[in-house]
């Protein structure tokens, strides 16, 4: 978001990559339409100037300005007042908030966080990195090219593969299927005539200088080596939790994320976050509406609203991988919880239970979920949670 216009907030975006315009842009719109200026929020970045430190009560650190945020003793002071140091085009500037919402979004774990073992070539891109090269820059990538992954991300990649001029030599996924739409994975395959691999993973990446072909493993432990100049790693999404972890919040062990409640409370007095460090990656719709809650809580906050005690856990049970939000308290609940799962579910029945009660059960709308779609829970069982009776935990039934 450009607060060029005096708008509500200031956007600092930790670097490229980071997946997250919406919540971090309607969490500015919200507080603007709720009268930004009663609400003393600090308007700074591209194309701002003024604005000095001591008058700043909330700001937005978000993806995607040009602005770098620094975080731990430089950062997110752990004094009782909130201190960010951002990086911008006009050099180094302290803000000081009495709120701040982490709008820091997600991004994809490139080949050395995936362990993929092999020699290291010219040639090997994330998602971001090759519509960077191709749209942005107008670089060409190769002639032909393996895209990791079969996700809705990983159709775009191909997409971009095909616009740039190059042939997609396959898509190759560990899962059994893919992991998006029937009839997108069906264009692909029919009408361009990309071949999908199935339980199959990337062994080894070979070549000097360029990169002449990658190894991969199919399910049955034969080996195949696909010819190519280019691989492409898409998904397996992480939140961009940096600043976040210097600013010693607490992080949830499934997400990854910042802890929230269901008013996007973190677990450290005045900092909020919303969309994809929560929950890597939802689409920009979910991102944009948690980024009109936490404008909402945010000015609960600094009209004196109290900030909410830990809460009570909210965990998931193999083979679900996670749930967000994640902790309960009595701030309220979210409009709808959402999930992953690790392996396809069919018409899955979501049971929600407390030390053994059962609080809730509800039977998805959905045919067949998939690992790395949206699963969602509604969240009209939070009122029956004990807050003294240990964490709550959802299973498949």
């Amino acid at each position: 978001m450009d607060a060029s216009d005096g708008g509500a907030a200031g956007v600092f975006g930790v670097g490229p990559g980071a997946l997250d315009g919406g919540a971090a842009g309607v969490f500015g719109a919200g507080l603007g339409d709720s009268d930004g200026g009663a609400a003393g929020v600090f308007a700074a970045g591209p194309g701002v100037s003024g604005g000095g430190a001591g008058r700043a009560f909330a700001a937005v650190v978000g993806a995607g300005s040009g602005w770098g945020v620094a975080a731990g003793t430089a950062g997110l002071g752990r004094e009782h007042r909130l201190v960010l140091t951002a990086v911008g085009p006009g050099g180094p500037e302290t803000i000081e908030a009495r709120a701040v919402v982490l709008a820091t979004g997600a991004r994809e774990r490139p080949r050395p966080a995936r362990l993929v073992p092999g020699t290291r070539p010219a040639g090997v891109y994330t998602t971001g990195e090759l519509q960077q090269a191709v749209h942005l820059f107008g670089q060409g990538i190769g002639t032909r090219v393996v895209v990791v992954g079969a996700e809705n991300v990983s159709y775009a990649a191909a997409d971009t593969v095909r616009a740039a001029g190059a042939e997609v030599v396959a898509l190759v996924t560990e899962h059994g299927r893919a992991q998006t739409g029937r009839a997108r994975a069906q264009s692909a395959r029919l009408r361009h005539g990309i071949p999908l691999l199935t339980r199959t993973t990337v062994a080894e990446l070979l070549g000097h200088g360029r990169l002449s072909g990658v190894r991969v493993r199919h399910g049955d432990g034969r080996t195949t080596v696909l010819a190519c100049d280019t691989v492409v790693f898409t998904g397996d999404f992480i939140p961009d939790h940096e600043l976040a972890r210097r600013g010693a919040l607490a992080l949830d062990p499934g997400t990854r994320g910042p802890a929230v409640d269901g008013a996007l409370h973190t677990s450290r007095p005045g900092v909020f976050a919303a969309g994809n460090v929560l929950h890597a990656v939802e689409p920009a719709g979910t991102a944009a509406g948690e980024g009109a809650r936490a404008a909402g809580a945010v000015l609960d906050f600094l009209a004196g609203s109290s900030w909410p005690g830990p809460g009570v856990p909210l965990t998931v049970e193999a083979p679900l991988s996670w749930i967000a939000p994640n902790r309960i308290t009595p701030a309220g609940p979210p409009a709808r919880y959402v999930l992953r799962t690790g392996v396809a579910l069919t018409r899955p029945v979501l049971k929600v239970h407390q030390n053994g009660r059962l609080l809730y059960r509800e039977r998805s709308g959905f045919g067949t979920v998939l690992p790395n779609r949206t699963l969602t829970l509604g969240a009209r069982w939070t009122g029956l949670v004990d807050p003294e009776g240990g964490g709550v935990r959802v299973s498949v039934g």
